[in-house]
């Protein structure tokens, strides 16, 4: 064989390798993450609601997987965020306070480092990762997602209502009113405020363009973007395409707005030619804020709403797209929690599990239709106490508590009984019928137990000492 023969054929060979290599690294999936926050479980159309419309998320539904008993694994914002972050209960970084409300101005606290998130778990294999939205996992520079596995951050570090202008009015009035000169909750960009008074009627639009761009700029590169959307949280603003528009006063507004932003994502991965390599997932926060009236939404059959441990604080919408992989059209109704993202994603990319507890579990048999997933047990827990504990269709309350309104939790004793797949709105307690029952969940409390050690964060260090059972919901 002459010696340009022999270099041709080595050319060849490296260029087949070579290419080989291309196609692995680039057939990795992307991974989006879209977060509503405050979205009620019968908010979207494809739930049950009769006049708001959401048709980019009943055709994602349509052409993916809904999941009926789909969970946050908490009640209230900051540690059901923490919770999706990490694949663990809030609980076990300290993530749970009840009086999160104070992340943010006036509070040095956040996620801890030692933490791994999906972004950092990702990036770490060589993917883009950006976060758009709201983040409230702290506010500070060292606790903002660029510290935490983002390459690129735009948007709130809380809630669109936690800094109110000095002139605004005091009390309930200012969240009924679509005034964006009360609210001074600014923007970030990496880790710098860029705005003190963001026109709020326009974010929605704003960060939908920036995952746009995210999207559009990755080219060959792996990707996982977190789209966290401030709405449908009060103070409600639509721009003006949308204000009006929805039978369901400006709530709907807002909705069908998201959902909007919901098509133009699946939209701008199809015209990549990225749909079949992306798996998008739709969630929410936590339940709907009912004490904000038809401000609030709603939790459609399910008792309760934000802040309270029945199933309307803490089951909401779940859809997973992700074409040519999940089966289009299932209707799953086997349980899953956002806690579950990060071990799937895990999985999907081939990266190695954090060599910490994790709370979630792989889903991707549910997701691909080739098998279940075994689950001991499920956890309700409202800040460091353990109120409920579901396993397999059957819930066991130990305290309840609504939302908001009430003082103190009650605690039953004997525990109330609710079997879920037959009374979901949670209004029959039978558990003089079911005593085994009540001892299998006890037990799996018990085995939970054994691997929880609460762990103090920044925010609770600085907090007074108080009693478990005492703690307030905010």
């Amino acid at each position: 064989m002459s010696r340009v023969l022999r270099w041709v054929l080595l050319l060849f060979l490296y260029s087949g390798v070579c290419g080989q290599c291309v196609v692995r690294a680039t057939d990795r999936p992307n991974f989006v993450i879209i977060y509503a926050d405050d979205l009620g479980y019968g908010d979207l159309s494809c739930y049950g609601h009769p006049s708001i419309r959401t048709p980019n998320l009943d055709r994602m539904a349509a052409e993916g997987m809904r999941f009926t008993e789909f969970y946050s694994a908490a009640e209230v914002c900051t540690p059901s965020r923490a919770a999706l972050m990490t694949g663990r209960y809030p609980v076990r970084n300290g993530m749970c306070h009840d009086r999160f409300r104070v992340l943010r101005n006036n509070s040095a606290g956040g996620l801890p480092k030692g933490e791994v998130t999906i972004a950092e778990l990702l990036r770490g294999a060589g993917y883009r990762t950006a976060a758009v939205g709201k983040w409230h996992l702290g506010h500070l520079p060292e606790h903002l997602p660029p510290q935490h596995g983002f390459d690129e951050y735009f948007g709130m570090p809380y809630s669109n209502d936690m800094l109110p202008a000095a002139d605004a009015p005091a009390g309930r009035g200012k969240f009924f009113v679509e005034q964006n000169d009360y609210w001074r909750t600014p923007l970030i960009r990496g880790t710098e405020v860029v705005e003190t008074a963001p026109d709020q009627r326009v974010l929605t639009r704003r960060y939908t363009e920036e995952a746009e761009r995210f999207i559009r700029e990755s080219g060959e590169q792996p990707f996982f973007l977190y789209l966290a959307h401030n709405f449908p949280h009060v103070p409600l603003f639509a721009s003006a395409e949308f204000r009006g528009r929805s039978a369901a006063g400006i709530y709907g507004d807002v909705v069908e707005e998201l959902d909007w932003s919901v098509g133009r994502i699946l939209d701008v991965l199809r015209s990549c030619g990225l749909a079949e390599k992306t798996m998008v997932v739709f969630s929410s926060d936590n339940g709907p804020w009912l004490i904000f009236d038809a401000h609030g939404g709603s939790a459609g059959l399910l008792r309760d709403g934000k802040g309270s441990t029945w199933e309307g604080g803490m089951r909401v919408p779940g859809i997973v797209w992700w074409p040519g992989r999940i089966p289009a059209g299932v209707i799953q109704r086997e349980p899953a929690c956002t806690m579950d993202l990060l071990p799937t994603i895990a999985g999907f990319s081939g990266q190695p599990l954090p060599e910490v507890v994790l709370d979630g579990c792989d889903i991707a048999p549910l997701l691909l239709g080739t098998g279940s997933v075994e689950r001991d047990a499920y956890m309700y827990y409202r800040g460091t106490t353990l109120y409920a504990c579901r396993r397999g269709s059957w819930k066991a309350h130990f305290l309840t508590q609504t939302g908001y309104g009430v003082p103190e939790p009650e605690r039953q004793d004997p525990p109330q009984l609710y079997e879920l797949r037959v009374d979901p709105g949670e209004r029959w307690n039978v558990a003089k019928e079911h005593p085994e029952v009540l001892a299998e969940i006890q037990a799996a409390v018990e085995r939970h137990r054994a691997t929880v050690q609460p762990v103090e964060s920044q925010l609770e260090a600085a907090l007074p000492v108080q009693p478990a059972a005492e703690s307030k919901s905010r």
